[in-house]
């Protein structure tokens, strides 16, 4: 049961980030430059084959111009959506 919790959350925070990444009209490049982080890594973030730090997850928030208060909420979010 919790591995399937734990992958619809990869799966929302993926999403997430790509349409928040897309909202901002910003590309892989540019926000991994924003983050501190490799290109490659928010590519496999984005498809959820990996996963952030908390730390890191922060960074993200910034570079994506929001609070990762407001971040993992709307990630969260998603997961209650469901796919």
């Amino acid at each position: 049961m919790r591995g399937e919790q734990d992958a619809r959350v990869v799966k929302a925070a993926a999403a997430e980030i790509k349409a928040r990444r897309g909202h901002l009209d910003i590309s892989q490049e540019e926000l991994a430059h924003r983050a501190d982080v490799h290109r490659s890594f928010v590519a496999k973030v984005e498809v959820g084959k990996s996963q952030p730090s908390l730390a890191v997850l922060v960074r993200i928030a910034g570079a994506l111009e929001i609070d990762a208060e407001e971040l993992v909420s709307s990630i969260l979010k998603r997961c209650k959506r469901g796919p």
